[in-house]
């Protein structure tokens, strides 16, 4: 990480030249601009830099779409003001003589720009400020690694890629190996731009890794895994290689991103933990059963595209039961640790998730269930997926019904917010359903 005052020592002595300005936008995508370090120290740094309104309110493809009002022709796509976030500076080490930090986004007048997501999470947090409490996160990103560069994968329409392991390399030692340089440069790369890596190790699908960072704060969590899924994603294609965090990239094991979330008091004392069963107090308990409450009204923000929901397979390792269990990796709601390590696992966000949304959720959910007293049902025992419990919307579609339609949503982020990111959901779900698909070139082309 760099101060101000080592970042003017740092330009000034030529080793730094370009400084990234970046916000994250409503894909979980990191966008901004490439300054001169001088101009962003003498201009930006003091008065913000702008970008235009569009940032929110485009699809995946940047293709600007109807129905937000807070951007759009008829109001002219004007800007909003990016202003720098002087805690995240860092440096960025996979490209020579940058550093990075992040913005908040606010309106010309001050006002915050309420469908960010950055200021999604930070309005759910002050409201945890508000009991004295902090909330603690750390994010699991599992993501495919190809020896198919990312325009080669463009060119031939994703097929036949070559996956950098052939087999199930899931805890193997020799298959981490055989991608160790790649894994070695971003954990090494991370570390030097200010994130404590924890590990790596190999998954179930084909070329699928994972690299875990330790656990920290609610927004530096979020800020740092913008930065990784960005900067993992650059260095792959440095070597000419592409890595995916699709939510379900193929018929095989989809990419997770579980997130662990505990909270403490402005003290330092557990909030979570007591001397209640499984180790949980009371809040603990209705922190959970928040969660339960609320699981598939708020899975819009956990599982935000259509392909996030090819994810739920029964029997797969990703989630289908709206249940917790104590260490029973067959519910949503996984419980594990003890005394001060002792969390709750949300096992539903694939490696598509914007975490910003996610953790808000979680959040939003937890509160719902404190300020409830809602009582928290028994720990599920058995396997998840033969339960008769109610399920995660198994589709995008009954995601953004549930959405709408939440009481819970609506007093949590506000109506502005959910009728924000239902369009979000409308406008996927009109792009997708006026798509031919390779599937139904194959299914009919000639037999049909």
């Amino acid at each position: 990480m760099l101060s101000v005052e080592r970042l003017r020592e740092e330009v000034e002595a030529g080793r730094i030249d370009t400084v990234l300005l970046a916000v994250t936008d409503m894909q979980g995508r990191l966008q901004g601009k490439r300054l001169a370090a001088r101009y962003f120290l003498e201009e930006v740094l003091g008065h913000a830099a702008e970008g235009c309104n569009y940032l929110l309110a485009v699809d995946v493809d940047m293709n600007t779409v109807g129905g937000y009002a807070m951007s759009s022709w008829d109001r002219g796509y004007g800007d909003f003001v990016m202003r720098p976030d002087v805690a995240t500076l860092r440096r960025i080490p996979w490209h020579e003589g940058t550093a990075l930090l992040l913005a908040d986004l606010v309106w010309e007048d001050g006002a915050d720009v309420v469908a960010s997501p950055r200021q999604i999470l930070r309005r759910q947090l002050a409201r945890l400020a508000e009991r004295g409490w902090d909330a603690y996160v750390g994010t699991e990103l599992e993501f495919c690694v190809y020896d198919t560069s990312y325009e080669d994968a463009w060119k031939s329409g994703y097929r036949d890629l070559t996956p950098t392991n052939l087999y199930n390399v899931d805890y193997s030692l020799i298959g981490t190996a055989r991608i160790e340089p790649l894994l070695r440069r971003i954990r090494l790369g991370m570390e030097g731009a200010g994130l404590y890596v924890e590990s790596a190790k190999g998954e179930c699908n084909l070329g699928q890794h994972e690299i875990a960072f330790r656990y920290t704060d609610a927004l530096t969590t979020c800020d740092n895994h913008v930065i990784y899924k960005t900067g993992s994603k650059e260095m792959a294609a440095q070597e000419g290689r592409s890595i995916t965090f699709m939510a379900k990239p193929n018929q095989r094991e989809g990419n997770s991103c579980h997130i662990h979330i505990s909270m403490r008091s402005k003290d330092g004392d557990l909030v979570m933990a007591g001397d209640g069963p499984h180790g949980l107090s009371k809040v603990g308990e209705h922190f959970i059963a928040g969660q339960l409450a609320a699981m598939r009204e708020l899975t819009l923000f956990y599982a935000p595209n259509i392909n996030s929901y090819k994810r739920y397979v029964r029997g797969s390792f990703a989630p289908t039961a709206v249940k917790w269990g104590v260490d029973n990796r067959t519910c949503s709601l996984r419980l594990v640790g003890h005394g001060p390590s002792l969390r709750i696992e949300n096992r539903v966000p694939g490696g598509d998730v914007n975490p910003y949304l996610a953790v808000s959720a979680l959040v939003a959910a937890g509160l719902y269930g404190i300020e409830h007293e809602l009582p928290l049902e028994e720990a599920f025992t058995a396997n998840a997926y033969e339960s008769d419990a109610a399920t995660v919307p198994s589709t995008l579609r009954d995601a953004l019904d549930l959405f709408t339609g939440s009481d819970i949503a609506e007093a949590a982020f506000g109506k502005d917010v959910v009728e924000h990111y239902a369009n979000y959901a409308r406008v996927e779900l009109a792009a997708y359903d006026a798509a031919v698909t390779d599937w139904e070139l194959y299914r009919g082309f000639e037999r049909l």
